[in-house]
């Protein structure tokens, strides 16, 4: 080994940094960087390749109905699919007459996006070469059940007015259904679609703030002067107002004492303390009638008290003056 190849390993190690690649991604779309090439008219696959998903059971009657149109679209590429309603799963394979290879992996696709309740005449697109999509599972995000209900409306709007809205801006096909959101459209547009879904399900950023965003950014494009510009200084930037919640009083902590409370007295023990338990029946009932003739007594003469004072005359005071 000579000594330049030496030198020349040496700076390589040196230039190496770790993490590199890990470094966001640009919106580019893959059609633009690569070149794509037809697939040949002779089957080029060796080995037969398959796919399965499960779907829930409320979908099963619709599968049933859409399942021909789905065999049909699947035969014209040289895929095979499978409805097996006893084990509740959908299945896709290769054949002879595959010749994409590509094809199979759109395939899975398909049935992923079928089970997550996405209607066939949308999900077919995705065998369309431009077309891709992302399932967003939401249901981990958010531990708390009411939370996640409240975020979940928050992301769809009156109406589904803020869902409407993010698919015109992201040219994206959303559909928001159980624990996840399923997604479909360009690489760019579906990168934007995740961000703003996990922003708004962690309480990051509301959804309107990024359709805020996404507006201004579609009129910057629009301007061929600010093109090649940096958009920050024209973006707003939005800051979490942090609310003050109410100060709870925090309650005095008793001392602590080995012993239960006092049982509260019983009717029986109130009547053997006052003597009452060991009168007679005659006697009892001669002391309560004597009880209510005394409260009876009160009352009467408070009233005769608040009718004697409506007839007394009022103090007048004289006033006179030197």
């Amino acid at each position: 080994m000579d000594d330049t190849e030496v030198k020349n390993k040496d700076t390589d190690k040196g230039t190496r940094h770790k993490g590199k690649h890990d470094k966001p991604k640009p919106d580019v779309e893959p059609a633009k960087v690569w070149k794509i090439v037809p697939a040949p008219d002779e089957a080029c696959l060796l080995e037969v390749s398959s796919f399965s998903t499960l779907f829930p059971q409320y979908r099963e009657t619709y599968l049933q109905d859409v399942w021909p149109q789905v065999k049909s679209a699947l035969k014209e590429h040289g895929i095979t699919c499978e409805l097996d309603l006893v084990k509740g799963s959908m299945t896709v394979s290769t054949t002879r007459k595959t010749k994409d290879p590509y094809i199979i992996v759109k395939a899975r696709d398909l049935i992923k996006l079928l089970s997550r309740s996405v209607p066939v005449t949308q999900a077919l697109k995705i065998l369309i070469d431009e077309m891709q999509c992302d399932i967003i599972k939401i249901g981990g995000l958010v531990r708390n059940k009411d939370k996640f209900v409240k975020r979940r409306q928050r992301l769809i709007g009156p109406d589904s007015s803020t869902l409407k809205a993010l698919e015109i801006l992201t040219e994206c096909y959303i559909l928001v259904q159980g624990n996840s959101v399923s997604a479909m459209g360009s690489y760019k547009g579906l990168k934007q679609v995740r961000r703003i879904v996990e922003e708004c399900m962690l309480n990051k950023m509301h959804p309107l703030y990024n359709i805020k965003v996404l507006m201004m950014r579609r009129d910057l494009a629009s301007n061929p002067e600010l093109a090649n510009e940096n958009w920050d200084r024209f973006l707003p930037k939005f800051k979490k107002k942090n609310v003050k919640q109410k100060k709870v009083k925090s309650k005095e902590k008793k001392e602590y004492t080995p012993f239960p409370p006092p049982q509260p007295p019983s009717k029986i023990d109130m009547q053997l303390d006052s003597g009452e338990y060991f009168l007679s029946d005659k006697k009892k009932s001669a002391k309560k009638w004597q009880e209510r003739q005394e409260k009876q007594a009160e009352k009467t003469a408070e009233n005769k008290r608040k009718r004697e004072e409506a007839f007394k005359a009022p103090e007048v005071c004289m006033h006179i003056g030197l």
